[in-house]
């Protein structure tokens, strides 16, 4: 789908840049994920999310489960997932994520969700549940966690840190002076805090920020600065696309070359690991930032 501007009061169809185009989803593998996601009645966040890469990771036998539902208590205007009223926990849902890890016979798995800002524990002890679930039943798994900021309740986030995810990721998805309009209900010091408490309790972290969205040069340097200060390890970085009319627009498609541009300068910060393209998301490639482990 091309994105939308609104130019003079009107909206207008703007043609994504080539290097943005990806090929339809196809292939064996690809049906035996999408078959077994069906079956189990799973969350992805490829599709929730709108996820340009779903036909090649899915392609590899690989995809991002989301737990808690598929309704988020918060609206970020860059977000394609529902809000609204979620629905109460499913009890079983950790269990049939773990039976879906190990049907797919995946050697790193990611797990994504929702934000649950309607529940205490807001998701974290189903979270260390499906932790625990998964290594129960797939003990050769290495796991990723991308989770929530948890409304800044460290016992929360304390949850997830004692179950020693191989690699934990919260997004601060994009620059201090825009966080306001792209994450409504989000502070960009508090993810901050959640990333140094993270390193803090010995975990191996990672952040993504999306590009396009009316940041500048100058921002971008300040945002992976500030990422370098809280010793994030690993850093993702990709272009926003717009999900929906309704979302938040493209303000520039950012050129391959600059994305190379701004992985250069991250590895000079001493990240361990750096994803930076048009087409990177959260979990692209997440199997290879274990692969020293």
């Amino acid at each position: 789908m091309d994105e939308t501007k609104e130019i003079d009061g009107s909206k207008v169809r703007i043609k994504k840049p080539n290097w943005l185009r990806v090929k339809l989803p196809t292939g064996e593998n690809y049906r035996q994920v999408r078959s077994i996601v069906e079956e189990h009645k799973l969350h992805t966040i490829c599709e929730s999310g709108s996820c340009p890469n779903m036909g090649e990771c899915w392609g590899a036998g690989t995809a991002t489960f989301m737990i808690l539902g598929n309704i988020c208590t918060r609206s970020c205007g860059f977000c394609a997932v529902q809000t609204g009223k979620p629905d109460a926990v499913d009890e079983f849902e950790p269990g049939r994520v773990a039976h879906s890890v190990k049907l797919m016979n995946l050697k790193h798995a990611v797990i994504t969700s929702v934000d649950r800002d309607d529940l205490k524990d807001g998701g974290s002890l189903t979270w260390a549940q499906t932790v625990r679930a998964i290594r129960k039943q797939s003990p050769g798994t290495t796991l990723e966690t991308l989770i929530p900021d948890f409304a800044g309740k460290w016992e929360n986030l304390q949850n997830v840190i004692d179950v020693a995810p191989e690699v934990v990721s919260h997004n601060l998805e994009t620059v201090r002076r825009l966080t306001k309009s792209v994450r409504i209900q989000a502070k960009y010091d508090r993810s901050l805090e959640v990333l140094f408490r993270l390193k803090k309790g010995g975990m191996r972290t990672k952040s993504g920020i999306m590009l396009g969205l009316g940041e500048t040069h100058e921002e971008i340097i300040e945002t992976l600065d500030d990422l370098a200060s809280v010793n994030v390890d690993i850093v993702t970085l990709g272009q926003y696309l717009q999900p929906t009319p309704k979302h938040l627009p493209v303000a520039e498609f950012v050129t391959p070359e600059r994305f190379a541009e701004y992985r250069d300068y991250a590895l000079k910060l001493g990240f361990k690991y750096v994803e930076s393209g048009p087409l990177v998301r959260s979990s692209y490639h997440a199997e290879k930032h274990v692969a020293d482990l």
